[in-house]
Formats: structure tokens, C-alpha cells, sequence
């Protein structure tokens, strides 16, 4: 039997197919797609339109191919969402990385500190949640007519089988899940005056949803990080990078900690299948991608990687400042951090993967102070583990043990839920 993965992050897409051999899940890769933002009047805002196409196109893909595929399922980045008016979807679809909730910030927190908001959802403070997202919506009237909310997983499968859902991992991206309840916190909501109607219970992960093609169409962990600690294959539960466009470091924890320290860190309290993920996002190859669009498109990541084993650079910046996220010139930027002490291409990918392990390395200390736990190994997946000059150095600046696993981690987790049904 088969199962399809279709994994979606903020660059591009694929469509994995799954299905287990002795025991153990092996996957092919049947179709891939690019994906990104797009400038339009002054914001950031996502296709919807061309991800849905692409998704179908994948999917008719992977049939041809198994024509058996007993279900599917979707996962992609956290926070963002659509707003639906009935059976219409309401434009623009904005991105994350949009600066419109940059006003609002203040004006959220004045309603309830960030500090019992923290207590409450044990959520990390970034200035792209969904709750700050929400409550520009809400002054901008864009959610007067709104019937649903729908996070962008959870959107894509209505779009193919019709059924609307709420998904636990992901809801827990928004920055208004209770950590204690599991649910929607009703007194944020209403501090927030948000609509309450616009979030109902939410679902858990394996819950079957409806049907696309003759395909049952499932619930994973449609947070792709949720859905890629699941396909970590680890022996402990030892901390973890899921190093994509962003990093997530984190660890496995039965419990949320929603204390001061964990508040004052920035780490999150996000949802697991049956436990807490435990992390902190930070800075990731959203990085090196943007800057070798701008100075150096016409060389691979392999040579670029070279070259900043070349340069004897040892300049850091600090990859957490907010000025990094969606900078006009990312050059430009580190020229401003690192005082224009970069000067060949190789300087600027050196700094640029010591910079990030040296944020890796910070994090995780703090970690393992807020736990109270020092751990030996330090497990990375996704597309940095692939990186072993960036391997090397965050082993060195860390001082763990780095098992890199260059796996589908977020495919195996989203699959292994769908085997699970």
C-alpha cells in the first residue's frame, strides 16, 4: 500500500510517495515545484491559486505512477492562513514575512501583556504570528464577513476533499493556543475581540478528513516541523535542528514550560504528536539562499560551500537580528553587521555559516539551562544536514556529538501518521 506526502515550504514544494518495506518506510520523490513570495502592492503575499494547481498536478503525478495511494496528506510552514467568506477565499493571502504587523505589535500587547500571553500559550514572541497577523486583519475589517479561518495545510486539503479543519500542531504556530488545554484560549480571544466563532475545536493528527481522486485525505502533523521531529529516527530524546529556510531547535518534552526563563529565551511551546516540542526558531539557510541570489546566482551551493572553506574570514553577525528577515539586500546587511570586513565571496558564506552555528550554540545552552538537562548528541535534519562544512562548525561550537540525517524527515513524519490511521 501507498501513502503521499506533499510537503510545502516557503521555496518549494514536493510530492513524496511512501510505503514500508520490511517494516521500514522508503520513499520516492514524483514531482517537485517551486514556491515563494510575491510583491504585490508593498506586501508579501502567497499564490494560493498556483500552490492548489501544483498540488493537483502532483498528485495526478503520483497516481500515475501508484495508481494504489491509499491516502494523503498535506503539511507546510506555520502561521499563515486564508480567510474564507463562505465558499470564497478572501485576497490577499498575506506572508509571513509582510511587515504589516509591525504597528500592531504594541497595540496587541496593551490588550494582554506578552507575559501572560506567554504563560498562557507558551508561545515565542515573532512579530509574523498569527495573532498578530489576526489582529491586523481585525483592524483592517478584513474579518467582519470572515466565516473560517483556515491554516494553509489545512486550506489546501479543503480545496481537494471539501471538509474543513483545525490542526493541533499548527494551531499551536498562531500564538493563541492554551498550552494547558490544548484548545483555543477563549480569553485571548476575547481580549483580542477576534471573532470566537472563528475557531472551533481543533483536530488532532490522523483524523480523516474526506476524499480527492479515490484518495482518503488525512490529518498529519500538518506543521512541517511537527511533521519532521516525527520522522526524526532518534535512540533518546535528544535536542534537534530541523534546518531548512528556518532552523527549529528543539527537544521532546511531556510538559509545556511557560516560565519566565523559557519566556525571556523566546522558546516555544509547540505541538507534538502526543508530546511538546520544546524550541526556539532562529535564523536558517533563509540566509545563504538570499545571499547568493543576490551576489553569486551562477554558483551551487557545493561551490559556494568551497569557497567558504577557502576563506580564513572568522567575522560573525548576529543571524537572530530582526534586520536579517527580509532585508532589500541581504549584502548589504552584513556589510552593516560585520563593519565591511567581508570582502570575497567566500567571506561572506563563512561568516554566514559561523554566524548560524554560532546562534545554534547559543540556543542550545540556553535550552539546557531552561531544562535542566545536558545532552551528549544533537540530531539535524533537513536540508542543512546535508551541509557538513555547516555540520562541522556547529559541532565545534556546540561541542555535541552532531548526528546530521540527511532524510525526508518531514516526509517519514507526515507518511508515518498516515500509516498509523
Amino acid at each position: 500500500m501507498h501513502y503521499l506526502a506533499i510537503d510545502i515550504g516557503a521555496s518549494s514544494g514536493r510530492h513524496i510517495v511512501g510505503w514500508k518495506v520490511n517494516g521500514e518506510i522508503v520513499t520516492e520523490e514524483v514531482y517537485r515545484f517551486s514556491n515563494g513570495v510575491v510583491q504585490e502592492n508593498d506586501h508579501l503575499v502567497w499564490n494560493t491559486i498556483s500552490l492548489i494547481e501544483e498540488v493537483k498536478k502532483g498528485i495526478a503525478v503520483a497516481k500515475r505512477k501508484f495508481p494504489d495511494i491509499y491516502s494523503l496528506s498535506i503539511d507546510t510552514w506555520g502561521v499563515d492562513y486564508v480567510i474564507m467568506e463562505g465558499e470564497l477565499e478572501r485576497y490577499p493571502v498575506y506572508a509571513y514575512r509582510d511587515k504589516r504587523t509591525e504597528a500592531i505589535i504594541d497595540e496587541v500587547h496593551g490588550k494582554m501583556a506578552f507575559s501572560e500571553l506567554y504563560k498562557r500559550t507558551g508561545c515565542q514572541f515573532q512579530s509574523f504570528n498569527s495573532i498578530y497577523q489576526l489582529y491586523a486583519d481585525k483592524v483592517a475589517g478584513r474579518l467582519e464577513n470572515a466565516t473560517d479561518i483556515l491554516m494553509m495545510p489545512e486550506y489546501l486539503l479543503y480545496k481537494l476533499c471539501g471538509k474543513r479543519s483545525r490542526e493541533y500542531t499548527n494551531a499551536t504556530t498562531s500564538g493563541l493556543v492554551n498550552a494547558a488545554t490544548c484548545e483555543y484560549d477563549r480569553e485571548i480571544l476575547a481580549a483580542l475581540a477576534l471573532p470566537d466563532r472563528l475557531f472551533p475545536k481543533l483536530d488532532a493528527p490522523g483524523k480523516i478528513l474526506g476524499e480527492y481522486a479515490g484518495i482518503k485525505c488525512v490529518l498529519c502533523a500538518t506543521h512541517d516541523t511537527g511533521s519532521a521531529v516525527e520522522g526524526i529516527p532518534m535512540d533518546e530524546d535528544s535536542p534537534y535542528i530541523s534546518s531548512g529556510t528556518w532552523s527549529l531547535l528543539g527537544v521532546k518534552s511531556s510538559t509545556p514550560l511557560t516560565d519566565q526563563n523559557s519566556m525571556l529565551a523566546n522558546y516555544s511551546n509547540e505541538g507534538g504528536v502526543g508530546y511538546i516540542r520544546y524550541q526556539k526558531n532562529i535564523m536558517g539557510m533563509w540566509l545563504v539562499n538570499s545571499l547568493q541570489k543576490e551576489i553569486c546566482p551562477e554558483l551551487t551551493y557545493a561551490q559556494l560551500v568551497k569557497l567558504a572553506e577557502e576563506s580564513v574570514c572568522d567575522v560573525t553577525v548576529d543571524a537572530n537580528d530582526p534586520a536579517f528577515l527580509a532585508p532589500e539586500s541581504m549584502k548589504a546587511m552584513f556589510d552593516k553587521f560585520s563593519n565591511n570586513k567581508l570582502s570575497t565571496v567566500g567571506d561572506y558564506f563563512r561568516c554566514a555559516y559561523r554566524s548560524l552555528a554560532l546562534c545554534y550554540s547559543d540556543s542550545l545552552a540556553q535550552l539546557e539551562k531552561n531544562i535542566g538537562k545536558c545532552y551528549d548528541k544533537l540530531y539535524i535534519v533537513g536540508g542543512g544536514a546535508n551541509n557538513a562544512f555547516l555540520n562541522t562548525l556547529t559541532a565545534q561550537f556546540t561541542g555535541k556529538n552532531v548526528v546530521a540525517l540527511p532524510i525526508e524527515a518531514t516526509a517519514l513524519g507526515n507518511l508515518k501518521v498516515q500509516m498509523e490511521v
